[in-house]
């Protein structure tokens, strides 16, 4: 796989790279977003890895290139790293990406190679990936309509899992999955627009939950 990581810090850059390139992937590293784009038409990479706060103002610049890049390239996937769970951007990367081929990763969970293969294959797949750690602090007063196993779906899909992921996790089958999307999709008091939106926008509903916690 075509990889190009983008982080500031020299230590998790090389670090990253490396475990990377023993898994068998080719990676370009970059220090800085500004020569991405131009990274990106060179070697037509499978993924993009990016921390997101990176110089100048150490905020949000791994967002703003992801903005640029869903922009000029619709389907690369792209992969934003933190230090720290903060679920305000992980809304702000489903918003700006469609949920589609994202995601959003502590730097440390990255190092279980395991876990980072199955990240990379499902961004591959067009596929979102929230970190865990972000999506299970999600769970609140604000969702206590819910019972515990719709909580656990809509977790599930704000892991960005697809119907027969979650069955698959849950070991349960695919109808009752979709009775308890559907609950999920009533209690929450949605819009009654296209199923994928309304999916969407619980996602979206979760997550704003934990960025105002």
């Amino acid at each position: 796989m075509r990889l190009i990581l983008v982080d500031d810090s020299w230590l998790i850059r090389e670090g990253l790279a490396r475990l990377l390139s023993a898994r068998g992937h080719a990676v370009v590293v970059a220090e800085e977003p500004g020569r991405v784009e131009k990274l990106v038409r060179a070697t037509a990479p499978d993924v993009v890895i990016s921390d997101i706060r990176m110089p100048p103002t150490f905020t949000d610049e791994g967002l703003e290139l992801t903005r640029v890049l869903r922009r000029a390239h619709p389907r690369l996937p792209l992969l934003l790293l933190s230090q720290y769970a903060e679920p305000a951007y992980a809304t702000a990367l489903l918003e700006l990406t469609g949920t589609r081929a994202c995601g959003y990763v502590l730097k440390d969970h990255l190092l279980d190679a395991a876990q980072l293969e199955t990240t990379l294959a499902r961004l591959l797949a067009q596929e979102v990936v929230i970190d865990p750690t972000v999506v299970h602090e999600a769970l609140g007063t604000r969702l206590d309509t819910l019972t515990g196993r719709e909580r656990e779906v809509l977790a599930l899909m704000a892991q960005g899992l697809t119907d027969r992921g979650i069955a698959e996790r849950l070991f349960v089958s695919l109808n009752t999955v979709g009775t308890h999307v559907q609950r999920v999709l009533a209690k929450l008091d949605l819009p009654d627009t296209h199923a994928d939106n309304r999916r969407v926008l619980a996602v979206l509903t979760y997550l704003d939950h934990l960025a105002g916690r």
